[in-house]
């Protein structure tokens, strides 16, 4: 096709959805019969700059170039485009916390709490749609500018068909949560409580966990990013991976480890839509590749789960596509490790950003568990 057909192709779809927004209900068209289409879906993917590794020289964070958003649309007012940014705004420094804790009741009891059993994909998950490389790229990742993926990396069959439900012998703790950027925030978070903190985000995630779903969690809640009082983020990966890999040896029944997160955007977005009658952050989960565009393969980040841990980010969005389709952003795919060698159900998750409340973040960790239940129990 030549690019006059192209663009002549593309300016007749633009005339005749312009035509048909102007309509008045019932004969204009919701705003997700839009997202079905391929140059609507491109520009509203996402992208924002590589989280920093201090693992490499090449601090990613140090990098100012502005990526394409994706919109995220849904009734609640107030809520449009996002925009990431490089950098994500910390809050206040707390003083040193105890390392590792069990969960600490921060919500009434969670047992009752509903689990999604009914399937209700707004996208096509079919196999042979899934087999369709461009589709699943395009639908399901984000990939920084800094790396790149293939159809070789990237199958949607192999991810689905790897077995990662734990071990029903395993005699100890299961999960394992921590917080390579501890102080991270949100928009209504108090000054030097710790609780505000995506670190109190976790100790309600450790909570769902161990009450409504029976696993058995640990929940790290060491500052990797406050060195002498101060946010310092330059060795935060290094500290953490050096902390919580003598706690894996302590433990070798820990199956799944966590590495939760908050995003970092524009201060006019908010990732924000609705479950279960609540107002719920949006989710992404965040894969590295151990690969770059200007060096290839990161040979001093070797990485030997880099399949594996992307099978698992996959069937976790799989799972949230089938039962929670507007909670999840997609997975980042960038150039480094992240510490996700750790363990082959290694997770980098990012709930939410500072832009949003710190109830609507701990609302995310309801579907995010059951759909981690989900996957862990093949269900």
């Amino acid at each position: 096709m030549t690019r006059f057909r192209k663009a002549f192709g593309i300016l007749l779809n633009l005339c005749f959805f312009s035509a048909l927004a102007i309509l008045p209900e019932p004969f204009s068209l919701h705003t997700d019969v839009y997202r079905l289409l391929p140059v609507y879906r491109f520009l509203e993917r996402k992208e924002r700059t590589g989280r920093e590794d201090p693992e490499t020289g090449e601090l990613l964070m140090e990098r100012n170039g502005m990526y394409l958003t994706e919109k995220y649309e849904n009734t609640d007012p107030g809520i449009g485009k996002e925009a990431a940014e490089a950098a994500p705004a910390p809050t206040a420094a707390p003083t040193k916390i105890p390392s590792v804790t069990p969960a600490v009741t921060v919500t009434p009891s969670v047992t009752s709490l509903p689990r999604a059993e009914t399937p209700c994909p707004e996208v096509d998950l079919s196999s042979d749609r899934l087999a369709d490389y461009d589709y699943f790229l395009n639908q399901f990742f984000i990939v920084d500018e800094n790396t790149e993926a293939s159809a070789k990396k990237l199958n949607a069959a192999a991810f689905l068909e790897k077995d990662l439900t734990l071990s029903s012998e395993a005699n100890g703790p299961q999960i394992l949560i921590y917080h390579s950027h501890s102080q991270e925030g949100f928009a209504d978070s108090r000054e030097g409580v710790t609780e505000d903190t995506v670190t109190g985000v976790g100790d309600y995630l450790a909570e769902l966990l161990t009450e409504q779903y029976g696993y058995e969690v640990l929940h790290v809640r060491e500052a990797f990013d406050i060195i002498d009082g101060e946010l310092d983020r330059s060795k935060a990966y290094d500290y953490a991976r050096e902390y919580v890999e003598p706690i894996l040896e302590k433990n070798p029944s820990v199956e799944v480890v966590i590495d939760l997160h908050r995003d970092g955007v524009d201060e006019d977005c908010r990732l924000v839509t609705e479950i279960n009658g609540k107002p719920t952050a949006q989710i992404m989960f965040y894969n590295g590749l151990s690969y770059t565009k200007s060096q290839g393969e990161v040979e001093y980040l070797p990485n030997p789960y880099i399949e594996e841990n992307l099978a698992f980010s996959f069937q976790l969005e799989y799972q949230a596509a089938m039962y929670y389709p507007k909670l999840y952003r997609g997975i980042y795919l960038a150039g480094l490790r992240y510490n996700l060698h750790l363990r082959p159900r290694a997770l980098l998750l990012e709930a939410g950003a500072q832009t949003n409340t710190l109830q609507e973040v701990k609302n995310a960790m309801e579907p995010f568990a059951d759909i981690l239940d989900k996957v862990l129990k093949k269900k």
